[in-house]
């Protein structure tokens, strides 16, 4: 099969051929259908010390289940988070981490709806949000960005909710989803005060995301970017910052993790909730469809397809 590698921190990708993966006790081999690239998985390939495995949510066929395995068989559809070699013709899926693809779904929906989805969902579930209130989005035009802007609405009743992007050319997609305002990073007011601020930024951005928000507001942080935060800020208006992290929840409560993933679905059906992908890119092209990320240029999510 083929697999996309790289050697160095930083060091260009590259295809080879590598064994196609047994599955191990516990583990389901999926023939690979679609691929999300995710900023995460961008970043490590240009900040790890050592060479990673290029993992992230996958899509596709089940082609073999290993011991044990009692939820799934062999051509089914499903998808998942794989921790090891993802940017791949086969790849390796915990049981626990695998989900069906309804039969109305494609691979690319299923890559560009859960993972992001599910991101998304539990940082706008973390923000406790009330109908009416109104919200902010960073990052409003990327693959969770664009469905957090969704949700809001649908599934936050949210009153207002504003999109932020990093750059103007941006504003027609982001308000195309239902935003109220679109806004951009290098504005000395946003556009708030907001009870909310859903942020996948981090960095410089989160001191004018704190300042945006009305007293009591809550800004939640689910970035890799990193940041500081000062706690006078926070202090003055009652203001408080959580952290969201999708892991903790899958590791921790799988049954909520079900039931976001059941919620999904539901609203993609009724269409409700409507993923969006900016490009597709061959294996060949995974270095291309990086530099996308990397650039944040992206509209919606960016799919590999094997």
């Amino acid at each position: 099969m083929r697999r996309v590698r790289y050697e160095s921190t930083g060091g260009p990708l590259f295809l080879e051929e590598a064994p196609v993966p047994e599955p191990d006790p516990g583990e389901v081999l999926v023939r690979t259908e679609a691929i999300g690239v995710t900023l995460p998985v961008v970043r490590k390939v240009t900040e790890a010390a050592e060479p990673i495995p290029l993992g992230g949510e996958i899509a596709g066929e089940v082609a073999a289940v290993g011991e044990g395995v009692t939820r799934f068989r062999a051509g089914e559809r499903v998808t998942g988070l794989c921790f090891g070699h993802g940017y791949a013709d086969y790849a390796v899926l915990h049981e626990a981490m695998t989900s069906p693809v309804p039969g109305t779904a494609s691979a690319v929906d299923a890559v560009a709806l859960v993972r992001s989805g599910l991101v998304a969902l539990g940082a706008l579930d973390a923000a406790r949000p009330e109908p009416g209130e109104a919200a902010l989005i960073t990052a409003a035009a990327s693959g969770v960005g664009h469905l957090a802007v969704q949700l809001a609405k649908a599934r936050g009743r949210a009153g207002r909710v504003v999109g932020a992007v990093s750059d103007p050319a941006k504003a027609d997609f982001v308000g195309a989803l239902g935003t109220d305002e679109v806004v951009t990073y290098g504005r000395d007011d946003w556009g708030g005060p907001f009870d909310y601020v859903l942020d996948a930024v981090g960095g410089d951005l989160l001191t004018p995301a704190v300042a945006a928000l009305a007293p009591g507001g809550r800004l939640v942080a689910y970035s890799s970017g990193g940041g500081t935060i000062q706690a006078y800020d926070l202090l003055v208006g009652g203001k408080s910052v959580i952290g969201f992290q999708t892991a903790r929840i899958a590791r921790g409560k799988p049954e909520l993790f079900e039931t976001w993933r059941q919620e999904l679905w539901r609203l993609f059906a009724e269409g409700a909730l409507k993923p969006v992908v900016h490009g597709e890119f061959g294996l060949a092209e995974a270095a291309a469809a990086h530099k996308v990320i990397e650039s944040r240029s992206n509209l919606g999510k960016v799919v590999l397809r094997p």
